[in-house]
């Protein structure tokens, strides 16, 4: 699997653990031994692994955890780093994440991950943006 294709799919597991409130597989997709930060909307920077998790910990389990949906994601990687842009539906709001992941253990792990509020998504065509062909 090219390392696109390994960080999209390293991408997709961090929406599929949100989306399953599924906190055991949430602690997977994260670095262990990287520094990690967060940025959820509205909050202030986390910046130490304890308190991110526990954010994704009170997210998950908490009465008003929202449904989400990744659409448009498109993944940069230079080497052993890598970003992903994409757009996250949640409940009726749309919100523009970027989530950056290392090569961990020979495994895409997250590191960062921020979300904002944003305009709808553009309509996709059949076509895949220029830089998923790298």
């Amino acid at each position: 699997m090219s390392d696109h294709a390994s960080v999209l799919f390293a991408n997709e597991a961090f929406y599929i653990a949100f989306a399953n409130k599924d906190l055991e597989a949430m602690t997977e997709v994260w670095a262990k031994v990287a520094a990690i930060t967060c940025i959820h909307p509205g909050w202030l920077v986390l910046t130490d692994r304890d308190e991110v998790m526990a954010s994704w910990e009170a997210i998950l389990v908490g009465p008003g955890s929202p449904e989400i949906f990744c659409e448009q994601a498109v993944a940069h990687v230079f080497g052993d780093t890598a970003y992903v842009i994409c757009y996250e539906v949640v409940d009726r709001d749309t919100l523009l994440a970027t989530n950056v992941f290392v090569r961990e253990s020979r495994a895409w792990k997250m590191v960062h991950h921020q979300a904002g509020a944003a305009p709808p998504p553009p309509v996709e065509d059949d076509d895949p943006p220029p830089n998923m062909m790298q």
